[in-house]
């Protein structure tokens, strides 16, 4: 029997596998776009079996009713999304020499595991009641469900920058210091600001605070009283102060110090906080609008995504020039960049 060979790994831009990890970039947000719908019209329950939906793959009437369109399409696009993320995987445990890459592919189908699990418990224990909580268990595990599809999100960002031509073939400077801490701390800050807002959601706090800008209809910046609901309803409004002017920051110092990527991509950065603004307050005027909540939802995530796809940017190591190609301590040959020829 000839001995099983070795995956062949090299650090080449390969244009099939990066066009695969981009379509997993793009195919998760549709899975989130279903996922926030679907909370948005309350169609979370619509089914009440699990991995089933009425115990068929095909329930009846699915594409002629909103509710059950809305999850059973959440369910068949997790599903998709799975087989997408293994196979990235496997992709990448086969051709990538990156560790760090192999790892997040791994990571990436834990966490899609993971995330099948939580939205399947969801729905199987939503009868459970907790004492002295009003959400059942299952309602309490849209809430994990909800920031860990923004970790997920993340993970396939990674991914695709990672393989991508201009990751693997820089030749732009280090990136500025300054840059990088804001980039961090904007990434950080979104991480913080997308899991107040799942339990904000999830809590039904979305028009705790009727008003926007202001607190109350008599003007008053503060709330006039105060609850759970109204206190993580503005911990959401005052920490996207705080984002808005990190980022405004961040992108001053880009167009000071950065580089033609991280230019470009600050603009996008800048039309998608002007968007999410906007889509913020009209959320509230239109009293939680399914279409407006699901976009405030959506563009949130993109936000964050590129923001976090700009943050992983600023940690490349710029290369001196050139290539060469050197062994890794397990045998593989590994392309890099900047070593000189």
């Amino acid at each position: 029997m000839p001995p099983i060979s070795r995956p062949s790994r090299t650090l080449t831009y390969r244009p099939a596998l990066a066009w695969f990890a981009a379509i997993g970039g793009l195919w998760v947000f549709v899975l989130v776009t279903l996922g926030a719908f679907t909370t948005s019209i309350g169609a979370g329950m619509v089914f009440p079996d699990w991995p089933l939906s009425n115990g068929s793959v095909n329930p009846e009437g699915w594409l002629d009713d909103v509710a059950m369109f809305a999850e059973h399409s959440h369910r068949l696009s997790g599903t998709l999304m799975g087989l997408i993320t293994v196979a990235l995987s496997v992709w990448l445990w086969r051709t990538d020499a990156r560790r760090w890459v192999r790892r997040l592919g791994y990571t990436a189908v834990a966490i899609v595991v993971i995330q099948g699990l939580l939205g399947g418990t969801r729905v199987l224990l939503d009868g459970i009641d907790v004492p002295g909580f009003h959400m059942s268990l299952g309602q309490m595990l849209r809430i994990p469900h909800g920031i860990l599809a923004q970790v997920f999100v993340c993970v396939l960002i990674a991914i695709a920058l990672a393989v991508s031509r201009p990751w693997l073939e820089r030749r732009t400077s280090a990136t500025d210091a300054g840059i990088r801490r804001f980039a961090t701390w904007a990434s950080l800050l979104l991480l913080v600001q997308l899991t107040i807002a799942a339990i904000m959601r999830h809590n039904h706090a979305g028009l705790a605070i009727p008003t926007f800008p202001l607190s109350s209809g008599d003007g008053d910046l503060l709330p006039p009283v105060w609850s759970f609901p109204v206190t993580i309803h503005f911990a959401h409004r005052a920490m996207a102060l705080v984002i808005t002017v990190v980022l405004v920051g961040l992108v001053a110092r880009i167009w000071r110090n950065g580089d033609t990527f991280l230019r470009g991509t600050s603009i996008v950065l800048t039309m998608l906080l002007m968007l999410q603004i906007t889509l913020g307050a009209y959320a509230v005027w239109s009293l939680r609008a399914p279409y407006i909540t699901t976009a405030h939802v959506i563009i949130g995530a993109v936000l964050f995504a590129v923001t976090f796809g700009l943050t992983c940017w600023t940690y490349h190591p710029a290369p001196a020039g050139g290539t060469h190609a050197a062994p890794e301590p397990d045998g593989v040959t590994v392309v890099r960049e900047g070593a000189g020829s």
